[in-house]
Order: structure tokens, then C-alpha cells, then sequence
């Protein structure tokens, strides 16, 4: 079966009373910043809070019933199992979901909740790709069925019913479609409607950085397997995209973009400060690839893809300082204070700005202080700031090493 505007039409008829009809929202905060006219697909209003519903619910539901009573099984970071648990509920199939480890808490809590009674949550792995190991070889050993979170072709129709919504919802002219690319399932729906329905619109990936699955195969004609990936964005980090996905991605994405955890988490800040909206990494992935559309957008049509809302609270100081380091306004330093008295007090008064804040300060040897460097974060108003300070340090001789985010000393004393 290929996934065409006849199978996404087919699925949104199928979906037409288990998901939400999103709003497409105009937002006249980047509409302004951009000079264009950007709108949000809100997808994180969904009742699982993702899109993952449409492509879980349309695969499962064309189960036989023979493999209904088989049982379901999947492999998710978490909005897939989501949907999937809220699939299996509505269908009543019981359902085996596997999590890696690293699922936040919030996550698994939902998936437990929204298909009590049907599911079983099981935490294996440390990535997806893992954790779909395990799951593929549950469902070969107990014959339940597979429902892919991305390379299945029901799957991929399920995800491309927002494309069919956006074009019924939306203005006629869409110059830009931006799509979060995990695994490659929803750009290779919302691509495949656009290109039939609507040639002239652009389809735009968006991929964290630190796990360019769909990027890197797309580059080498093939799908290419990540020795390791970054999980920070964990609802799109991928090692492994879909053969399917990756060959319809292929035809339909016009560029790929690939977005820093700190300009991603910059957008989740302003997104929560500005609009009231709380999305995760993943969901946010498509406003933080406008800025690399700067020019090109420019009096166009924009349309980014809300992906996702299920961010854990406990993260977000972990937001907060990816945020600000990207920002330029956090920085980390290893200062060797000179053996004489005074020292500190010189730092305090004549190399410090007055609106400048320590936010950390720690001796890095807690034996004999007078020996080891102190580990100091700095938080400065703006990030023209830091040149003058490293000027003043460098005038009052003041040794120091700046610890960067990418240097592996950074993760080690943070």
C-alpha cells in the first residue's frame, strides 16, 4: 500500500471522531519579528496532547479481528505510546508499550492513566532505536502486532490528515510548511497531501542537531544508522529513520533543517512567556528552524507544525540554561585567583559590571582551596557584556579558562 491523498482521505474519515480538528492560529508576535505571515498547527491540543493519535489510531483500527486479539505492542519515547494507549482503549485491544529508560516520569504516568485497564508499560533501553529492539522482538515471540510510530504506511496516512486539515483550515496560498522530523512519519504525510494538493507550498524539515537521522541519510542517498545521538530533543531523537518515511521524504522535503538544543529552548521559553503555550522540544522544533528562513519567508505564508506538549516541569531548568548560553548571557569560568589577600574583593569590584550576577561559585578542590581553580557562572544582562569583562580580568591579570558548552568539561563540573 503507498501512502497517497486517497489513503490520508480514507484515515481522516476513520479519525473523524477520535481526534480534534486543531486550530490553525495565527501568530502575529513572529508574524512581526519575521516579516511574514506565520501560523501555528496545534497539535499539542490534542487529548493526548500530540499528533500521534491520528497515525496510531489509523493503523490499529485496521486491524483484522484475529489480530485485534492478538494484542498490540509499540516502542515510544512517549507521545506514541500515548497514542497508542488511547488507541487501544477506544478499540479495546490490549497493548504492550515499551519506554526507554529515560522517559520522563510524566510521560510514562500518562501512558499508564490514559489505557489503564489495556496497558502494559514496560522500560527498556536507553534510546528509541533500543527500545524498538526489544518491542520488535516481544511481538515475534508473542505474535502481537507492531504498530510502527513511523514506517508503516497507515501510520504515515494517520499523520498526513493534517495536511488535509491545514489546506481545508488555512489560507489558500501556503508558501512554507516547517515539519519536525523525528523518525520521518509526519513530514512524509503532511509532504505527500501538499505535493498533490498544493505543488507550489515548500516543505521544510526540522531536526535537532544532535540527532540529524533523516538529514544525514537524505545527504547520502541512503539511511544512515547515528552511532550516537543527543536525547535532550527526545521526541525526535532518532538513530535509524523509516525506509518507508526516509523514501517519501526524499521526494517530498524541499530542505532540512537542523536546530541547536539552545535556540529550541529558547523558543519553549518565549512560546510559555508570550502565549501561554507550553510545548516540548519536539513541538518546538519547527519555530526554532524560522530563524534559518529568515530571508526566504520574507512576505510568505508560514505554517509550523505545534507538534507536541508533553513537556516534563522538571525540566525546565535544564531549558532555562541551555536558553541562556545560547543567548550569550551564561558563561562559565575556571579563575585561578592569585595566592594574596584581596583577590576576590578585586573581582567583585573591578572586573564585575554592576549588572552583572554570580550564579555559581564553588572551589573546584575542596582539600586545599588555596591550590585549586573556583568554578564561577556568571549570568550577564546582555551578551555584548562579555567582552568588557574578559578585558577587565585580563587588565587586573586575573587567570581564567571560559569552560564552553561543547567542551566535555562543561557537562563534567555543571
Amino acid at each position: 500500500m503507498d501512502v497517497s491523498v486517497k489513503t490520508i482521505d480514507k484515515a481522516s474519515l476513520k479519525l473523524k471522531n477520535v481526534v480534534k480538528k486543531t486550530p490553525l492560529e495565527f501568530n502575529k508576535r513572529l508574524s512581526e519579528r519575521y516579516d511574514a505571515k506565520i501560523y501555528f498547527k496545534r497539535e499539542d491540543l490534542q487529548s493526548v496532547r500530540s499528533y500521534k493519535i491520528r497515525g496510531a489510531y489509523n493503523l490499529m483500527s485496521s486491524l483484522t479481528s484475529q489480530e485485534m486479539k492478538k494484542g498490540v505492542v509499540c516502542a515510544s519515547a512517549g507521545n506514541h505510546a500515548q497514542g497508542v494507549a488511547q488507541s487501544s482503549k477506544l478499540l479495546k485491544i490490549k497493548a504492550t508499550i515499551f519506554m526507554p529508560i529515560v522517559t520522563p516520569l510524566q510521560k510514562i504516568g500518562r501512558v499508564k492513566d490514559i489505557g489503564k485497564g489495556y496497558v502494559t508499560a514496560q522500560l527498556v533501553g536507553k534510546t528509541y532505536d533500543e527500545t524498538c529492539r526489544e518491542a520488535k522482538k516481544f511481538a515475534k515471540k508473542t505474535g502481537a502486532i507492531f504498530v510502527h510510530p513511523f514506517d508503516d504506511e497507515r501510520t504515515i496516512s494517520g499523520q498526513g490528515t493534517i495536511g488535509k486539515e491545514i489546506l481545508e483550515q488555512g489560507p489558500k496560498d501556503i508558501d512554507y510548511i516547517i515539519c519536525p522530523i523525528g523518525g520521518g512519519g509526519l513530514i512524509s504525510g503532511i509532504g505527500t497531501y501538499f505535493k498533490n494538493k498544493n505543488k507550489n507550498t515548500k516543505i521544510i524539515g526540522a531536526e535537532p542537531e544532535g540527532a540529524p537521522a533523516m538529514y544525514e541519510s537524505i545527504k547520502n542517498n541512503k539511511v544512515i544508522t547515528l552511532k550516537s545521538i543527543d536525547t535532550f530533543v527526545d521526541g525526535a531523537a532518532v538513530a535509524t529513520v523509516g525506509q518507508k518515511s526516509f523514501t517519501i521524504t526524499s521526494k517530498v522535503s524541499d530542505q532540512i533543517l537542523l536546530c541547536k538544543n539552545g535556540k529550541i529552548s529558547t523558543v519553549m521559553i518565549e512560546l510559555y512567556q508570550n502565549e501561554g503555550i507550553i510545548a516540548e522540544p519536539a513541538g518546538a522544533l519547527s519555530i526554532a528552524a524560522l530563524s534559518q528562513l529568515r530571508d526566504k519567508i520574507k512576505g510568505k505564508t508560514v505554517v509550523c507544525i505545534l507538534s507536541g506538549g508533553n513537556n516534563d516541569i522538571l525540566r525546565y531548568p535544564e531549558i532555562m540554561e541551555k536558553s541562556l548560553v545560547h543567548q550569550g548571557l551564561k558563561h562559565y569560568f575556571l579563575i585561578q585567583f592569585a595566592q594574596k589577600p584581596g583577590q576576590l574583593k578585586t573581582f567583585l569590584n573591578k572586573v564585575l559590571g554592576p549588572a552583572d550576577d554570580i550564579v555559581l561559585f564553588e572551589y573546584t578542590k575542596k582539600n586545599s582551596r588555596e591550590k585549586g581553580p573556583a568554578l564561577v557562572g556568571i549570568e550577564l544582562t546582555k551578551k555584548e557584556n562579555l567582552q568588557p569583562l574578559l578585558e577587565k580580568m585580563n587588565k587586573e591579570e586575573i587567570r581564567y579558562t571560559i569552560i564552553k558548552a561543547d567542551d566535555p568539561l562543561y557537562s563534567f563540573v555543571l
